[in-house]
């Protein structure tokens, strides 16, 4: 992991940030260290902190700011807190045999949450999963038993397709699954679907029991910022180019270009077209340490030269998936 350089975002009210500034502008953060730990608010904001790199000098904290006044809470391990407009919730589910029910009670929770407070909308969560592609004690993987139980969760929490927000799912180091997300009480958020891609939420049963709840990306109105799910190389539902990273990467870029161009956002109502060069925050998840030096190549040739990157080594969603991006198409000037 590394992060390239430690800039601060003009986000309006939320800014997300590379290093951590004073507790009383925080929202929430999540901390990228050398072993986890269960969400806390030790240092006076709700804080997330997963097994992402392997040694704790390589540690960095990504913190999410706001400039109104905010209100911090917790309830069966969830923590979380709130300015008036947004919600940031953080929980966790130890290592365990299986995550289905468990995992269903911890999303229940951190849902029940934003709701008792007035944040409906859900539009960005991230998900890390120690042993993602492994089996759990049914021989069911990991990252299935996930999706089975957050699809439990929304259920009963009346969400459909149309209230899915854009997500990341990748694995972690160690610390079983933790999660968190962030909530717009008044804003408005649409989410967008991929046509080169067919949506997460309508895959066939070979991907797992329920399939994995998320839409591509995720447009909010109070900013006009796309949040870009983490994006990897399928094309229907298909991976493709199994065992070419450099593929992989440029396949994975085109997916980020496709879903924030024009003509992707003028069939879901929006103008102003993007590109990865208006990309910022990404996050890049790589498979093998062998090929960072590969990816970051392909990755700065498709970036804008300021934009923060940060690349893990860590597993991701499918076996065969060897690179998966993230980040914040952003408003254009």
């Amino acid at each position: 992991m590394s992060a390239e350089t430690a800039s601060t975002y003009a986000l309006p009210v939320l800014t997300p940030a590379f290093g951590v500034a004073s507790a009383s502008t925080v929202l929430g953060a999540i901390r990228y260290a050398g072993r986890h730990r269960e969400p806390h608010d030790d240092a006076g904001y709700p804080e997330l902190t997963v097994q992402l790199v392997r040694d704790d000098a390589d540690a960095f904290t990504e913190v999410w700011h706001t400039s109104g006044e905010v209100e911090r809470g917790s309830r069966d391990g969830v923590v979380y807190a709130h300015d008036g407009e947004h919600f940031f919730a953080a929980g966790h589910v130890r290592e365990a045999r299986g995550y289905t029910d468990a995992i269903a009670t911890a999303y229940l929770t951190a849902l029940d949450l934003a709701r008792s407070h007035g944040y409906h909308r859900m539009f960005r969560v991230w998900n890390y999963l120690h042993r993602i592609n492994g089996r759990n004690a049914e021989g069911l993987e990991i990252y299935r038993d996930f999706c089975l139980g957050r699809a439990i969760a929304f259920d009963r929490a009346g969400l459909g397709a149309g209230d899915l927000p854009a997500a990341t799912g990748v694995g972690s180091l160690g610390g079983g699954i933790a999660f968190c997300f962030l909530a717009t009480r008044s804003g408005h958020s649409l989410n967008i679907e991929n046509t080169r891609q067919v949506p997460a939420y309508r895959y066939p049963r070979r991907y797992g029991p329920r399939p994995p709840g998320f839409a591509r990306a995720t447009w909010l109105s109070d900013s006009g910022h796309i949040y870009v799910s983490g994006t990897a190389s399928i094309v229907g539902h298909r991976t493709v180019h199994p065992g070419r990273v450099d593929r992989q990467c440029r396949e994975a870029l085109a997916n980020i270009a496709h879903v924030i161009g024009a003509e992707n956002l003028a069939a879901h109502g929006l103008t102003d077209g993007r590109t990865p060069r208006d990309l910022r925050n990404v996050k890049v998840y790589v498979r093998e340490h062998a090929d960072l030096a590969q990816v970051r190549e392909i990755c700065a040739e498709a970036l804008a030269p300021d934009c923060a990157v940060a690349y893990f080594t860590t597993d991701i969603c499918r076996s065969d998936l060897l690179v998966e991006i993230e980040g914040i198409a952003m408003t254009p000037a």
